[in-house]
């Protein structure tokens, strides 16, 4: 009653990866990330925001117990920016964005007083936050064309 062919469209796409008739690993959306399941509304804002003004992005859906799963989950959708705002940031006003790609980058091989002189972390106005994304995966772009 029902039958077809498919030629599998995920070994499609390796396929033409493997022999460069494609792009290299696509950047994945900025991740927005949980620190209390009260106030999902408002990170679920944040992501409406980020998507209105054309940036890809989405909310952990995990547990949000343990911060670092939340970034490991992030580093595997290939994301170029992980969105952190706990009560304290709430409370005041501001946001934490995180670059991380630098941040993987100057993990690999810079010293410790290279690292804190690059910081990959920024404390910025909840205002800005869209204008900051941009900002960050704009200079991302630039860095991966050298």
């Amino acid at each position: 009653p029902a039958t077809g062919v498919s030629i599998g469209v995920d070994r499609l796409l390796a396929a033409l990866r493997e022999k460069g008739s494609m792009g290299g690993v696509a950047t994945g959306p900025v991740v927005v990330t949980v620190m209390d399941r009260d106030r999902m509304a408002d990170y679920q804002a944040m992501v409406a925001e980020l998507r209105n003004a054309g940036i890809r992005a989405e909310m952990y859906l995990g547990n949000p117990k343990n911060f670092g799963n939340q970034l490991k989950y992030a580093d595997k959708r290939n994301s170029p920016v992980a969105v952190i705002e706990g009560g304290d940031e709430k409370d005041r006003g501001v946001v934490q964005v995180k670059d991380l790609i630098l941040g993987a980058k100057i993990a690999e091989s810079a010293t410790h007083e290279e690292w804190k002189e690059r910081p990959s972390q920024f404390e910025i106005g909840r205002g800005d936050l869209v204008a900051k994304v941009r900002e960050i995966i704009a200079s991302q772009s630039d860095g991966q064309a050298d």
